[in-house]
């Protein structure tokens, strides 16, 4: 099928490098109900994925014997962990995709303004705040509330090895899905540079807080910080990579604490402690605010 791109020629500007990140949709006209569509299809691609895939694993749980929170049961099994880890990484091919397809624009652009994944920032990055979640997650976990659980060494196991190889990619599913489709898709609805990048970070920081919403209230403003930290980094780089390693590295270690200190994973309540785990947010922006005469695109603004 022919897209309309909008009196743009697609893969043009955005896969030159030649505009900024949240900049790459932005044609002669707004095409907001299109914008609506691609914000749908993101999350009928998490939420469907997810349905799926969680439902299969927990059918498989089931004829073991187990009953995982899917089916309503409080056993956390290595098949929950995974199946859940698995579907939110879906949405890197699927933001791809959706962004070809309604917009014209090649998917590898979704990764930076270069079209490619630049090891270079990643690296950086995770030299800078990966020490730096590694200290506030261990203060967390040593003040924050513990709600102790008991898993067999097998699951133990399992969990871990979930939480290592998967985690990272759940993480970054979320980054394409939310602070690179979604944050270009609003930010393409003005025309002004600076208030498409208030509403494309606005947009994508409320929408990532609310499909995460908890009662608990730290919880809430943790997802709210992380979207608008990440939101900001992916801007100021010109790419994922940054906000990849901050949100990869929130869940990794988060995850991989909460089993050495055998927390219950369904837990509820944090407390004001969590708040700690916001230092690496605001560590990544200003990382990435320092390094952003070198990295940020040849913007045409």
């Amino acid at each position: 099928m022919t897209v309309d791109t909008g009196g743009r020629a697609p893969n043009s500007a955005a896969e030159a490098g030649d505009i900024e990140y949240h900049r790459a949709l932005v044609s002669e006209r707004r095409r907001v109900w299109r914008g609506i569509a691609a914000i749908g299809l993101v999350l009928a691609g998490l939420f469907g994925f997810g349905s799926v895939i969680t439902w299969l694993a927990a059918q498989v749980d089931l004829s073991m014997g187990r009953v995982n929170p899917t089916l309503g049961g409080d056993d956390v099994t290595v098949l929950f962990q995974a199946a859940g880890a698995i579907s939110i990484a879906l949405l890197i091919p699927w933001s791809m995709l959706v962004q070809r397809w309604l917009y014209g624009v090649r998917g590898r652009t979704l990764v930076s303004v270069v079209g490619r994944f630049r090891f270079d920032v990643f690296g950086r990055a995770l030299l800078v705040v990966g020490p730096v979640s590694v200290l506030c997650v261990v203060v967390v976990s040593l003040l924050g509330p513990v709600e102790p659980t008991g898993f067999s060494t097998v699951d133990l196991i399992g969990l871990l090895a979930v939480t290592l190889l998967l985690t990272p990619l759940q993480a970054a599913g979320e980054e394409f899905g939310f602070r690179g489709l979604v944050f270009r898709v609003a930010g393409s609805w003005n025309r002004n540079p600076r208030t498409a990048l208030v509403v494309g970070v606005a947009v994508s920081a409320v929408l990532f807080a609310v499909i995460h919403f908890r009662s608990d209230l730290w919880l809430n403003i943790h997802y709210l910080a992380l979207g608008v930290g990440a939101a900001v980094v992916t801007w100021r780089t010109g790419g994922l990579e940054t906000a990849v390693v901050l949100h990869a590295l929130n869940n990794t270690l988060a995850f991989a604490f909460a089993l050495v200190i055998h927390t219950d994973l369904l837990g509820g309540g944090t407390g004001p402690v969590l708040l700690v785990l916001v230092v690496p947010t605001v560590v990544a922006v200003l990382h990435a605010h320092g390094r952003s005469r070198t990295t940020l695109s040849r913007s045409t603004t």
